[in-house]
């Protein structure tokens, strides 16, 4: 009866799990996304500090801006990218990494895409977009700047049209921007930007006036429209920052509109984390901010804002004040992400989402890196790491394939204590307990080899789904992704027949072989005697051989090669005690 109803669980639990799935595909909720085409669309507008705000705030779309805040652009239509960069003269930005604009009419970035990232495997799809300007559908930005602790000064607004000097941007060659508000206050700004992802904005203030002006620098980084997420309890995207001496990680789901989060902190950085991508706000590391998470609702368009304030500066007659701020707008590269923060940026490498077993998953990272340097391909790393972890366990590995050698041996025994005791189950138990302990047998030695693994195979997954280093990153034959599932299916013969089947058929040529090593390695561990837990356990490859249908292929073949190692282990092992 223990048995039957154990066997029920097992097979009720399994059919759940694939009915989710299957129904999962078919009845979730769309994604949000923004507003749909005639919706309008602003600019996201700040205001400046009022009495009890000390941050830039979001203004109601179209509002007019006050004279001594950053203000919202006019709405109009949604337009297509390309007509909305037309519409203002604009600087060019070319790096051997990026390429895009900044635009005039408020100094704004809002135009990048990653030159060395694809959205396809095929290198001539078109480049990843990452900022997008005002009017098109969902608008995502950076943006700085003063706010002015008296409202009759004038700052540079949104609609502020800035002079360049020096375009194109490039890693050698930075541009300057200036504008003068006519009341005796000339506002310059140089940016220039690394051969990677990062840009660096020097704004000064010069005073021509007699009087005195107070100015406060800030800066944001705005997305309109919630954006499409994975949606896994293992990956953080939303707005992320290091403030306060800590992580924080806010969801967009998490947070309530028009209640803002806020934060003090002494330098830190503050930005919107995708799964590969990162944009981020880095002020000077030992000034003291103000930051805060918000959301906004803007006729049901949602709006998110990161932004930061920084400490109050006096511009005194003839004199100049000075800012600094970097941007980050790119890839979360490990590599790159721990050189920026081994330059000053605390915990910039925590961006890229490691987990808690950030002890374990990062060292795994970086061993798959390197072996991809000395082999050129991540999948042949795969394979090396597991060899590398078979023969860090093999001592113990070999202590419970020996035991599990010594089961198998003892079978025709325990079978006879089953007839001789058919009805007396504790008689049994109490038998069999003092053969094992006899013979040296330990009926748990099993399990012990995937015990083993269990953490490095979560931290294997952890790694192939978060680094873009597995992003497109090719095997051998039809496997062009390794952070992909296998794109073959059963169901069309592997591709020889022209349709696609449907998600739930997708089980690929690596799920098989998988789950056929699994089914070997069990053939070679001791079968239980009784009949229904042997059906149980002949059902678990069938069961593991769908369930990894869907996970990166890099994690399949991976399983697969392990498996193949431990079969080759335990076979000589049992081979050896006369137990093969």
């Amino acid at each position: 009866m223990e048995q039957r109803n154990l066997l029920i669980a097992i097979v009720l639990s399994v059919g759940i799990l694939i009915a989710f799935q299957f129904a999962y595909e078919r009845i979730r909720p769309p994604q949000p996304q923004g507003p749909s085409g005639g919706t309008s669309v602003t600019a996201p507008a700040t205001s400046g500090p009022s009495s009890g705000s000390a941050t830039p705030a979001p203004a109601a779309s179209g509002s007019a801006p006050g004279a001594n805040a950053p203000g919202a652009a006019p709405a109009h239509a949604v337009e297509t990218r390309e007509a909305a960069l037309a519409e203002q003269p604009r600087v060019r930005i070319e790096t051997p990494r990026l390429h895009g604009s900044i635009d005039l009419l408020g100094a704004r970035l809002d135009d990048l895409t990653l030159a060395t990232y694809h959205e396809t495997v095929d290198p001539k799809s078109p480049e990843v977009v990452l900022l997008t300007p005002p009017g098109t559908q969902d608008p995502y930005l950076a943006e700085f700047g003063w706010v002015a602790a008296s409202p009759d000064v004038k700052v540079p607004e949104p609609r502020t049209r800035w002079t360049e000097t020096g375009g194109p941007l490039t890693p050698n060659h930075p541009v300057t921007l200036t504008w003068d508000n006519g009341q005796g206050l000339v506002f310059t700004r140089m940016i220039s930007v690394d051969k990677d992802y990062m840009f660096t904005l020097h704004d000064a203030v010069r005073n021509n006036g007699t009087a005195p002006v107070k100015l406060l620098p800030y800066g944001l980084i705005s997305r309109t429209g919630t954006p499409h997420v994975a949606g896994y309890y293992i990956l953080h995207e939303g707005l992320i920052g290091y403030l306060g001496g800590s992580l924080q990680e806010v969801k967009y789901s998490s947070l309530t509109p028009e209640t803002p989060i806020d934060y003090s902190s002494n330098g830190g950085w503050l930005g919107f984390t995708d799964k590969y991508w990162l944009t981020s706000l880095i002020p000077p590391q030992d000034e003291a901010i103000k930051a805060r998470f918000t959301h906004t609702l803007d006729d049901g368009v949602d709006r998110y804002q990161v932004d930061y304030l920084g400490p109050e500066v006096t511009v005194a007659p003839d004199g100049t004040a000075a800012s600094s701020a970097r941007f980050f707008a790119g890839a979360k590269e490990v590599n790159l992400l721990d050189a920026y923060k081994d330059s000053g940026i605390p915990l910039f490498d925590r961006a890229i989402d490691f987990g808690w077993f950030y002890f374990l998953t990062k060292p795994i990272f970086l061993v798959l890196q390197f072996f991809d340097q000395i082999l050129g391909n991540f999948g042949l790393a795969i394979l090396l790491l597991t060899l590398c972890v078979k023969l860090i366990f093999f001592p113990l590995a070999n202590k419970s394939y020996n035991a599990m050698s010594k089961m198998k041996l003892l079978q025709p025994e325990i079978q006879k204590l089953r007839e001789r005791f058919p009805d007396d189950k504790a008689r049994q138990q109490q038998e069999m307990m003092a053969l094992y302990k006899r013979v040296g047998a330990n009926p748990l030695a099993g399990c012990l080899p995937i015990v083993i693994q269990i953490p490095v195979f979560f931290s294997l997954y952890k790694v192939l789904f978060v680094t873009i280093e597995m992003r497109h990153a090719p095997f051998f034959g039809w496997i062009h992704d390794l952070s992909a599932p296998d794109p073959t299916s059963f169901a069309n013969l592997f591709g020889l027949l022209p349709f696609s089947p449907p998600h739930i058929l997708m089980i690929g040529a690596w799920p098989l072989i998988m789950g056929l090593t699994m089914f070997l390695q069990q053939k070679l561990n001791p079968q239980p005697v009784d009949p229904v837990q042997a059906r149980m356990f002949m059902l678990l490859p069938v069961v593991f051989t769908y369930m990894l249908a869907a996970f990166p292929a890099g994690l399949v073949i991976y399983w697969a090669w392990n498996n193949l190692l431990s079969i080759g282990q335990q076979w000589a092992i049992m081979r050896r005690r006369g137990a093969a």
